[in-house]
């Protein structure tokens, strides 16, 4: 069984859409990553840290999930990473209403022992001083390691980024970041570009208009389903990076064949995560509904042509 370490926030978020607004409620990058992970037969594992105000019960509840925990640390006089964020009408835009690091402000991430040698790593949006470290404490490459950053590190701390960048082998991004980073607004010559940073494979995520594979010049597309409702997009994109990746490391491939398939598996996950607040609907999702839109997403794209 393949061990996947996953490092990224576990947070508390409070979220506005037209649909509704919540209080604080469940949310970080990783917590999303290791639930959509936790579909496939994987060990897995979380970096992260928490004040005493998160909820014990739901560090259980992972645990259950065969999501290991020791790797968060728990800091019973401070508070939880919070973010709140109001979306547009569009959900495509939102405007963030606070910000709040808490813990995270000096997060120093200790991999478990257990975990110091993982067959894949999934680094999640944080800090890449924080993501740089964890690379650090694994004395031997894994197998496949992806990244996930955004805007906010490329305009905040440009030289440790490249830095990690130059570590990965995959790396997630949505469209528009893939343009700051590359300084190209194709995004076919934008992926050429990230490529020759260190990463062979560049994931361009696009939303509701699906998301891009490049490797060596080669590209393929994976479309987003059409979907009835949506009521909030957030963690739609780390969703997508745990069901990535999950699948990656439950099949032990990471031929851009799979990796294709993959793409597949994680935009499949994240049409999941949008149609309830924060992780409500990843926590209640069975193995029967993803592979009945799995067949959906075949449907979708599957057609017959004569070429002459």
């Amino acid at each position: 069984m393949s061990k996947l370490l996953i490092v990224g926030t576990v947070a508390f978020d409070a979220i506005e859409t037209p649909f509704g607004k919540t209080d604080k409620i469940i949310g970080g990058a990783g917590t999303y990553i290791a639930l959509a992970a936790s579909q496939f037969d994987i060990e897995s594992a979380i970096v992260s840290v928490v004040g005493g105000d998160f909820p014990k019960e739901y560090l259980a509840y992972l645990n259950g999930k065969n999501i290991n925990t020791e790797g968060i640390e728990i800091i019973e006089s401070g508070k939880t990473f919070f973010w709140a964020g109001k979306y547009h009408n569009d959900l495509n835009t939102r405007d963030t209403l606070a910000t709040e690091l808490n813990v995270l402000a000096d997060f120093n991430p200790k991999v478990p022992q257990l975990f110091t040698s993982p067959d894949f790593l999934m680094l999640g949006n944080l800090h890449p001083a924080v993501q740089m470290s964890v690379i650090n404490q694994i004395p031997v490459k894994p197998k496949l390691v992806v990244l996930d950053t955004m805007n906010f590190w490329m305009n905040n701390a440009w030289d440790e980024l490249m830095q990690v960048i130059g570590k990965v082998d995959v790396i997630t991004i949505n469209d528009e970041e893939a343009r700051q980073l590359s300084g190209e607004y194709s995004l076919v010559k934008a992926a050429h570009k990230i490529h020759a940073m260190g990463p062979e494979f560049v994931v361009i995520k696009k939303g509701e208009h699906g998301a891009l594979l490049f490797h060596n010049g080669t590209a393929f597309f994976a479309p987003a389903l059409p979907l009835e409702e949506v009521f909030d997009p957030t963690g739609a994109g780390d969703t997508f990076a745990g069901g990535f990746i999950g699948y990656l490391a439950g099949t032990h491939d990471v031929s851009f064949d799979n990796m294709k398939r993959a793409v597949i598996v994680g935009s499949n996950l994240a049409s999941f995560c949008v149609e309830k607040f924060g992780t409500q609907r990843m926590e209640e999702l069975t193995r029967e509904e993803i592979q009945i839109r799995l067949q959906q997403f075949k449907e979708l794209t599957q057609f017959d042509i004569d070429l002459d």
